[in-house]
């Protein structure tokens, strides 16, 4: 319930029903029109709160805050517990790791190339757990992103966090352990790629090998994302 009574004040406040600097409604006041309890009142104003879309006014009430109508970019954890949502995020991985790889290629210095380099090492000292791999898939792709010298790729690819890399457990799931395997090598092989082309300072390739390392698991994760989508029909 209160989901749905975020999802309807984020509404009203977005269409400018409810516009920036105007005063909410009173918690009695929503549960009662919404046939709610206050907690749940409670719970969905602060949902507005922590999104930047109401503030706290002391002894005055809740209001909409003026920059209301900005809305900050966001993916939720909650967001991606489906195949086709990873799938999206893939998608639009792909054009970002790719241009990211040409400029860390263009850009990088010595520091950069060893943080590549020990994240790369990570994630093959730590093949056998896949969600600790994942978090050092992420910490390559991070190193990367700082070869830029560019604060935006890595503020960007530090808001993904872990959202950033699906654990192989998702892709494999009931699979042997040889496929894990298997896929561990291939994507370590992608990886070798990438940071090849970065340490000769070749963009070209850079952007080349990204492309091609976020293509494959786009195919792979899209694949099962199909095969997913069949067996519910």
């Amino acid at each position: 319930m209160t989901d749905d009574l975020f999802v309807k004040l984020e509404a009203q406040i977005r269409s400018g029903q409810l516009p920036p600097g105007s005063r909410l409604p009173t918690q009695k006041e929503i549960a009662e029109a919404e046939n709610v309890s206050r907690t749940v009142v409670r719970e969905a104003v602060a949902r507005l709160t922590a999104q930047g879309l109401a503030v706290s006014r002391q002894g005055s009430g809740m209001y909409v805050a003026d920059t209301a109508e900005y809305r900050a970019f966001q993916i939720t954890k909650d967001e991606l517990h489906e195949l086709a949502d990873i799938v999206k995020l893939l998608e639009m991985r792909l054009g970002v790791e790719t241009e990211m790889a040409g400029l860390a290629a263009a850009r990088r210095t010595t520091a950069d190339i060893g943080a590549i380099q020990d994240a790369l090492q990570a994630m093959r000292d730590l093949r056998g757990d896949p969600v600790a791999a994942a978090k050092a898939d992420t910490a390559f792709h991070l190193a990367i992103a700082r070869a830029t010298q560019n604060d935006y790729y890595a503020r960007f690819v530090e808001f993904l966090g872990l959202r950033l890399v699906p654990p192989r457990n998702l892709y494999l799931r009931d699979q042997p352990e040889e496929a894990h395997q298997a896929y561990a090598e291939k994507v370590h092989g992608e990886h070798e790629a990438i940071l090849d082309a970065i340490v000769r300072m070749d963009p070209t390739r850079a952007r080349e090998a990204a492309r091609h390392h976020m293509q494959e698991s786009l195919t792979r994760h899209s694949m099962l994302s199909a095969a997913a989508r069949g067996k519910g029909r």
